[in-house]
């Protein structure tokens, strides 16, 4: 039975989690007596001299440009949701004299949050469920709004930047670059115009050294992304100008990815879009998942903020920093207390290219965490099969749960790997089936892991290893997507399996989202320009989770002995033929015959139609008549 706590109870445990004592500019405190007109005194607020109200909990600024916080609490026996308008009555005279005011109802268990809109009306807003420290509350008026164009300007210049000025050839050695000064500028490196290149290389080096340090002892293998940022190499490095611009571009799309505003891929698929512009494919398979791919994904396997994702071909980390933003976002944002958690010990990788997984740490760098549990490796070996199978429960003497990392050491946590996300390279050569295969034989029994494959993928390949997967575990659902999706021009589905149970006859549930209403932009790749993906995805979300309401829906009943019916079943074109494709396949027949060149022969028609005939005409219609002899002796 839960324990009942008195209102005095529950505004003590909540003055512990907020923090409300005065400090240097701030009047804070908790209590039951004080009234308005004494903190009124205190701040210098004549208006409040007559107002006999008492809130709960107080955090006063005496700036009043900066928020306020007014606590109300209850005892655990009382529903909070009885007493938002005691909470809004106090928020409103707190909004006479301060510009933003954060409300906060507690009971114990429950929590109800409220913020003012533009014209100061107190409205509920979405946080963690659980209560925060004060400085989670006041962030919520902390946001930089992101501006997606100029963020575009800005990657595209460094992009430029690096090719033209610096003479950076590789492709993803500029990315690298780029990253490593965007993680040095979040890990507050000095990055300043008028200093040199050498100032610039080594503040960058020194920083990452500085930030990985502590985490090298966890997985040594992060030492792999210093070594791949020093081995870069540039062709040009006195050009003072172009070092300037470098870093004013690098603070601009900084300020973008810190604000709380950044969701993910929002940001960094701008970044990454705008690197492979010129380059369709990587020499190691690599393609890079479009950002509406991995939010739908996301979506379509019913990922939360208590999963743990893998993502076992991680490329520069998309399904992961999609997943970690979206999962901190749903457990109340970057400053709750679940975010840690999320961090570094719900988001796990493998990827087999150095330089990119050297991407994917950088990635997940900018991101402050994520990155000790990215495994620089093969997924189609046995080693990573055991340390994917190691993503799971161990237990100590005093039965806690642990996880192991890569250097054997035991770490904490409630987890074990809930869900796969994976985009592996689709080639053969690059063991794409014997990926999916170690990847589904070592993941706990259960649980739903989607793939991104073309989309005869499974009936292509090697019939041994295919029977394989289909004997212990069961495809589910194949989502056809775009044929627009890639820029490679492949077609591709995404494959949703459950694994530790066989397919046997079990039908397959498909569906082709034939349009997703992004739109070419010169220079910049397929964009969402005018909003439409949003309810796109909201539809096909519904549709897949109801099995019903699209005519492209289609079950499928695979055969793995013929190894046919593991693809979307896309319905045959009909042969239409009319009177005119007739007519031109017996001319062209009877010009063969008789040896008639059939391009000299249209130029010879085309002038005597045009030039030679009598030309006529009334109001619908131009005529044009021809006599004997006018398209010449032959």
């Amino acid at each position: 039975m839960v324990k009942q706590l008195t209102e005095d109870q529950v505004r003590e445990l909540a003055n512990k989690t907020l923090g409300f004592k005065d400090s240097v500019g701030v009047v804070a405190g908790v209590g039951q007596l004080t009234t308005f007109n004494e903190l009124g005194k205190r701040l210098g607020i004549l208006e409040w001299k007559s107002i006999k109200d008492k809130p709960d909990g107080w955090y006063l600024p005496k700036t009043f440009a900066k928020p306020a916080l007014i606590l109300e609490t209850k005892s655990s026996k009382i529903t909070i949701e009885k007493y938002t308008d005691e909470l809004v009555k106090n928020c409103n005279i707190v909004l006479k004299k301060y510009s933003d005011v954060i409300g906060i109802l507690y009971n114990g268990f429950e929590i109800k949050i409220l913020k003012n809109d533009k014209n100061d009306k107190m409205v509920e807003v979405k946080t963690s469920s659980i209560l925060e420290s004060k400085d989670y509350y006041l962030k919520i008026f902390n946001s930089v709004p992101i501006n997606k164009n100029e963020i575009y300007k800005n990657t595209r210049k460094i992009n430029n930047l690096l090719h033209t000025e610096f003479g950076i050839k590789n492709l993803y050695h500029r990315m690298i670059f780029t990253a490593c000064a965007l993680v040095a500028k979040r890990y507050d490196a000095f990055l300043q115009k008028g200093m040199n290149y050498s100032l610039l290389h080594n503040s960058i080096l020194n920083t990452l050294n500085k930030s990985l340090e502590k985490d090298i002892q966890q997985n040594s293998k992060l030492s792999t992304l210093t070594e791949v940022y020093s081995e870069i190499r540039m062709n040009s490095t006195e050009n003072q100008e172009a070092i300037d611009q470098f870093i004013v571009a690098i603070d601009n799309i900084s300020a973008s990815i810190n604000s709380d505003n950044w969701r993910g891929e929002d940001v960094m698929g701008i970044f990454f879009n705008e690197f492979n512009r010129y380059k369709k494919k990587s020499e190691s398979g690599q393609v890079f998942t479009p950002e509406h791919i991995t939010s739908f994904m996301y979506r379509l396997i019913e990922v939360n903020k208590d999963s743990v994702v893998l993502d076992a071909a991680c490329g520069s980390g998309g399904f992961l920093t999609k997943s970690m933003s979206n999962m901190i976002q749903e457990a109340g944002g970057v400053s709750s207390s679940s975010a840690e958690s999320i961090r570094k010990s719900q988001l796990y990788g493998v990827e087999f290219d150095r330089e990119i997984f050297a991407l994917a740490c950088a990635n997940m760098l900018i991101h402050k965490d994520g990155k000790t549990n990215i495994r620089l490796g093969d997924t189609r070996t046995s080693e990573t099969g055991e340390w994917i199978k190691k993503i799971s429960y161990k237990m100590d003497k005093k039965k806690t749960k642990f996880l192991e990392d890569d250097n054997g050491h035991l770490i904490p946590t409630s987890h074990s790997v809930t869900k796969v996300l994976m985009n592996p390279p689709f080639e053969r050569k690059y063991g794409c089936i014997d990926i999916i295969y170690n990847v589904l034989s070592n993941c706990p029994n259960g649980i739903l892991a989607a793939f991104i494959l073309p989309d005869h993928k499974l009936e292509k390949e090697k019939k041994s290893v295919v029977r394989k997967i289909f004997k212990h575990n069961q495809l589910i659902e194949i989502i056809k997507l775009p044929e627009a999706t890639f820029s490679e021009g492949v077609s591709t589905s995404i494959f949703v399996f459950e694994t530790g149970k066989p397919q046997n006859n079990e039908e397959i549930f498909t569906c082709y989202i034939d349009y997703d209403g992004l739109e070419t932009v010169k220079n910049q790749g397929r964009q969402d320009i005018k909003d439409r993906w949003g309810s796109i995805e909201d539809y096909w979300i519904r549709v897949i989770k109801k099995k019903s309401g699209d005519d492209s829906i289609r079950w499928v009943k695979p055969d793995l002995q013929k190894m046919t019916g593991l693809s979307y079943p896309m319905p045959e074109k009909p042969l239409i033929l009319s009177e005119e494709d007739f007519i031109r396949t017996l001319m062209d027949f009877q010009m063969y015959k008789q040896n008639i060149d059939y391009k000299h022969f249209k130029e010879k028609i085309s002038n005597a139609v045009l030039y030679s005939g009598k030309v006529s005409s009334d109001e619908s219609s131009v005529y044009i008549k021809l006599t004997k002899g006018d398209t010449g002796n032959d």
